[in-house]
């Protein structure tokens, strides 16, 4: 395949985008002793977070640029009357966004509505006497999207892909995780009884009389709820959280929780199956239906739509959430400008019409032809791999093979965008309008349960800044967003463009091979089709990867969970070795070789733009969330961890025995 960006490259047609900046270096780090610093230390030193982010990095750079042009979109089709596209379906699209955009930026209209849109929920709340009551209540807020208790909803069925089914899962908590609720460092306690005075503010903003005493009873059956969760290592096992349940065997597991009623209050029939992911959370959910006072129930569900919705309220209710949501918990100094809280809550509630006019305006055929390429070379890297993997029987071989090329890809954009004529959109109640677009996405949610899958279907707003693997769909997913410079950049050469954007499109790609995605066959099904051979060979390498994370230290005593970050280590290495792969391909395929650019080889280009790719710095209490709950480790780990078990990089940058960059053979990790 000719390499689409060969000719930029022998033409030197490298712009400002192109070049590595050597000023970002430190110096007088060694790249054989901490490469991420190497490559990033002094712009890290020279880049602090501003005050209103929890961290900055080269894609919170992508997603600021990103902003800055929808940010034009939305004030030209909120404030002019000249359409981008006259005549084209477009204009419908320009009038709910505008609309949408125009009823969050109207201040004075928000402070005057104060409660009022919550009013008829707040109400139902405050009127409940029973426990039969309370349990109906739950789906009216589920309707609106306020997952109290669990969250319920379409999924496609892991055993048979070709199917949408209903599932249920924990869910109903405030804090971010479980563990949040149980840690007992100092940390830990500050937050909890931080938090607790949060939600006794809110709910005397929201005029409870008695809030000191319904925040006790709301924190209480929050710590019950969390107390039968499960942790965030153990949601990663996709066995262990499928469960589909007949309906009329759902009554064992909630003897006095009334699924016909839930149901019939969605306004759906029974569906033939419901995944009851965590069946012991619901049981204890059950149990404390009937001996949680009503009262008490009462407190929590007033509390849990309050939270949800306070962002969105007056700026009594709005600031009080980014005291505890953001400066607390997440350490962040200011809050974000109005117009780009606005925009989010636009893009979250119609990300299809925001896409839509992001890739009219911002996205070329071209770009998306280029990032087609890249994959199709990144592809056949690993199918080299797969061909020849030591480890690897032949039956599991020909499978994983198969998988592989049965993966489908989506870049850019749907085919087919949503249609969101439904939603009644004005400029007069920015509260009613996301009531109203909330409405709609759980209703067409719901509708799915039941329905075959729409294989081209795209659940990710086509104007975000990342990227997916979709296990159950076996596709990778890679949305205009994230096609943008420095990430994917047409002036770059081949190396820098590899490292960059081509080890993400290599680590999703490795997704549906990792721990979790190699659990499921090409079709996306739940399917055991590796022998116990190749399985406990990738198991023995995979567990090795889970002890060389769990070395690191993110900060202080806390250390990196090698188990929670496991997959996407796993994806790191592959998508590194798999994009370098590819990119030696290409130059091969050419006789290109490439002289020194910038000062550096075309192999250092490709580990240079690596590194980059991750830079970030963030803040400290952002950073002891994420170690809790993201399945990511953090930014240095993702590049000094990978780089560190790869021969190439070792070669590349003279990297000798016994240095921190340099994994000894017996420790070393090669997996894909």
């Amino acid at each position: 395949m000719k390499s689409i960006w060969l000719a930029a490259a022998l033409a030197g047609a490298l712009g400002a985008h192109a070049a590595i900046d050597r000023s970002d270096f430190d110096w007088k780090v060694k790249p054989a002793d901490d490469f991420y610093r190497f490559v990033n230390g002094h712009w890290l030193k020279t880049h602090p977070i501003p005050a209103v982010n929890t961290s900055w990095g080269l894609w919170d750079e992508v997603e600021a640029q990103r902003q800055d042009a929808l940010r034009t979109l939305f004030q030209r089709v909120a404030y002019q009357s000249e359409p981008l596209a006259p005549n084209d379906p477009l204009v419908a699209v320009e009038r709910r966004v505008g609309d949408f955009y125009a009823s969050g930026m109207d201040l004075p209209a928000i402070q005057a509505a104060g409660l009022g849109p919550l009013k008829r929920w707040l109400e139902e709340i405050d009127r409940l006497q029973t426990t039969a009551e309370v349990a109906a209540e739950i789906p009216r807020l589920h309707l609106i999207s306020v997952d109290v208790v669990f969250s319920f909803g379409s999924e496609q069925d892991s055993v048979d892909s070709t199917r949408m089914i209903a599932g249920a899962a924990q869910g109903g908590l405030g804090l971010p995780d479980r563990d949040y609720y149980f840690r007992n460092d100092r940390k830990s306690e500050a937050i909890r009884r931080a938090y607790r005075t949060h939600i006794e503010r809110m709910l005397r903003l929201s005029g409870d009389a008695a809030a000191a005493a319904d925040a006790e009873a709301a924190w209480r059956l929050e710590l019950a709820l969390a107390k039968a969760s499960r942790s965030a290592v153990d949601l990663r096992d996709p066995v262990t959280n499928y469960h589909p349940t007949a309906p009329g065997a759902l009554s064992l597991v909630t003897p006095h929780f009334s699924w016909p009623g839930y149901f019939r209050n969605l306004g759906m029939a029974a569906p033939s199956s419901v995944d009851v992911s965590q069946p012991e959370f619901f049981a204890a959910f059950d149990r404390l239906l009937v001996s949680t006072p009503v009262a008490d129930w009462r407190a929590y569900l007033r509390w849990q739509l309050l939270t949800d919705f306070a962002p969105d309220l007056s700026e009594p209710f709005e600031q009080e959430d980014f005291d505890f949501s953001n400066r607390i918990l997440t350490g962040t100094v200011r809050e974000r400008d109005r117009w780009k809280r606005v925009m989010d809550e636009v893009d979250n509630a119609l990300p299809q019409d925001v896409g839509h006019l992001y890739v009219y305006t911002q996205f070329s055929v071209e770009s998306k032809s280029r990032a087609l390429a890249m994959i199709a070379e990144i592809r056949r890297a690993l199918r080299e791999r797969l061909a020849v993997l030591p480890w690897m029987d032949a039956p599991t071989r020909q499978r994983a093979i198969a998988k592989l090329d049965a993966m489908t890809v989506k870049v850019g954009y749907p085919d087919h965008w949503i249609d969101y004529g439904s939603v009644a959109i004005t400029r007069t109640s920015y509260l009613d309008n996301i009531l109203n677009a909330q409405r709609f996405g759980v209703r067409r949610d719901l509708n799915k349960i039941g329905r075959p899958v729409d294989r081209a279907e795209w659940d990710a707003d086509p104007s975000e800044v990342n990227a997916f693997y979709e296990t159950n769909l076996n596709d990778i997913v890679f949305p205009a967003g994230v096609l943008q410079a420095p990430l994917f950049d047409r002036l770059a050469d081949d190396a820098l463009n590899y490292g960059g954007i081509g080890t993400v499109m290599g680590h999703e790609m490795t997704h549906g091979f990792d721990d979790q995605g190699r659990l499921y066959d090409g079709k996306g099904n739940l399917s055991d089709w590796w022998t116990p051979e190749s399985a406990a060979r990738f198991e023995e390498r995979s567990k090795r990867i889970v002890k060389q994370f769990d070395r690191f230290v993110a900060l202080d005593d806390l250390h990196v969970n090698g188990e929670l970050t496991e997959g996407e280590n796993i994806a790191d290495l592959g998508g590194l070795k798999l994009a370098y792969s590819a990119l030696h391909h290409v130059l091969t395929e050419h006789g290109v070789h490439p002289s020194r650019t910038d000062g550096f080889t075309a192999d250092q280009r490709f580990f240079i733009a690596f590194a980059r790719l991750w830079r970030e710095n963030t803040r400290p209490e952002e950073l002891r969330l994420l170690v809790t709950t993201d399945p990511h480790s953090p930014s240095r780990y993702r590049v000094n961890g990978p780089l560190s078990n790869l021969p190439e990089f070792y070669d590349a940058f003279s990297i000798p025995p016994g240095a921190p960059m340099r994994q000894s053979p017996d420790q070393r990790v090669e997996i894909w």
